[in-house]
């Protein structure tokens, strides 16, 4: 199956429902994964699903469907770096307002690429776009990097 939205309706979709489900502490879906934490979204014939394993470190894959068929992807993986791990729920609700920050004009799949509250200070860079991209977001704390993900995704193409 192709994908039956334009790139901005699919971009659109994946914003609103990484906002209602990580971002805004959505409540967790059944896991179609044993060991799994997993967050849901749904819109009519649209859902996306945040798929996650680990805490301190993590790796995790979000997936949005058509009709039940996989339509975009990405995976993450990364966490806090070593000897930080004390600043963890601190760092991952600094990380919440940051995915919540609007910078006009770039299409990212995380935050913008600069985003700062007091003596926290978050930065993202992508490359590429809705079809294909990469990107790397790391959190610094009193100028010292606290977290990273790394980040790569795109469309998924069935025919």
């Amino acid at each position: 199956m192709l994908n039956p939205l334009s790139p901005i309706e699919l971009y659109e979709f994946i914003k609103r429902a990484a906002r209602a489900t990580f971002a805004g502490n959505g409540e967790e879906v059944v896991s179609e994964r044993p060991g799994f934490n997993e967050l849901g979204y749904e819109e009519g014939e649209l859902s996306y699903r945040d798929s996650y394993t680990g805490y301190i470190r993590s790796r995790g894959m979000e997936v949005v469907r058509f009709n039940g068929t996989p339509i975009w992807s990405s995976t993450y993986g990364g966490g806090m770096f070593e000897g930080k791990e004390a600043y963890a729920d601190e760092t991952f609700e600094f990380l919440k307002k940051a995915l919540f920050a609007e910078e006009p004009g770039f299409i990212s799949f995380r935050g913008p690429h600069e985003f700062i509250d007091g003596i926290w200070k978050y930065t993202y860079t992508q490359e590429g776009d809705i079809n294909e991209f990469w990107g790397y977001e790391e959190i610094i704390f009193k100028n010292d990097p606290y977290f990273y993900h790394r980040i790569i995704g795109g469309n998924v193409v069935n025919e």
